[in-house]
């Protein structure tokens, strides 16, 4: 295989891009964007990821057409895209039209346009599977010869990135609990007279009695005290 210079170009772009970006959103958009000018022969790119309630959801997409052929497969429980996360790591549909793997997604897939797809695990080792990147075509039967192993190597990129950007938010998530919750200790100080230890326990005998998180508890005590 030779790969051409522009498509290492625009891999080398996204790794760095993506290094940038803080976002999920952003971080998802760029991928899909940048993949789909680095893999020839697609129109169309869209990312699936598996949420923290193990459900699969699509975060992007380069056009609208590509949730219609994420929410088939979703809907149906079949498809190259839940192939490539649950059985091999890389799909490859060529003739679309031909095609007997997924007998219920398929044929409303083709009357929609599709001519050839192909899908590729986004994954790591110590964090598993984490969705899957999506190319659809609606111009062309055959998959070009360096199609695959470019996508593949995307993905390995775009995955570790998007774990990086995961790493991020739940980081920025985790100092924003600690200091809302140490607002409400200061708001608890404050109206009882209680020392830093005892507010704190505090909030946590009120989370415990009321089976409401100490975060939501404390968030609704700085808000109710601000619209004082």
């Amino acid at each position: 295989m030779t790969t051409t210079v522009s498509h290492v170009a625009s891999i080398a772009e996204a790794v760095r891009t993506l290094s940038r970006e803080h976002g999920l959103d952003q971080t998802l958009t760029r991928i899909a964007q940048v993949a789909g000018r680095s893999v020839p022969g697609f129109e169309h790119v869209g990312i699936s990821i598996v949420t923290r309630s193990d459900e699969i959801e699509t975060r992007a997409a380069t056009d609208p057409l590509v949730g219609q052929f994420d929410d088939l497969q979703y809907e149906l429980g079949e498809g190259p895209c839940l192939s490539a996360m649950r059985e091999q790591p890389v799909v490859t549909v060529p003739f679309a039209r031909h095609d007997q793997r997924w007998p219920a997604y398929m044929p409303r897939a083709v009357a929609l346009g599709l001519r050839s797809q192909l899908a590729v695990r986004l994954f790591l080792d110590d964090s598993g599977t984490l969705g899957a990147l999506n190319f659809y075509s609606m111009s062309r039967d055959t998959l070009h010869v360096e199609a695959e192993p470019l996508a593949d190597l995307f993905a390995a990129h775009a995955a570790s990135a998007l774990e990086r950007t995961r790493e991020v938010s739940e980081l920025n998530a985790a100092l924003e609990s600690r200091k809302i919750i140490g607002q409400a200790i200061g708001i608890v100080m404050e109206r009882y007279g209680l020392h830093e230890d005892r507010a704190f326990a505090f909030l946590v005998r009120a989370s415990s009695h009321g089976n409401v998180k100490i975060r939501d508890l404390a968030l609704r005590l700085v808000s109710e005290h601000n619209a004082r």
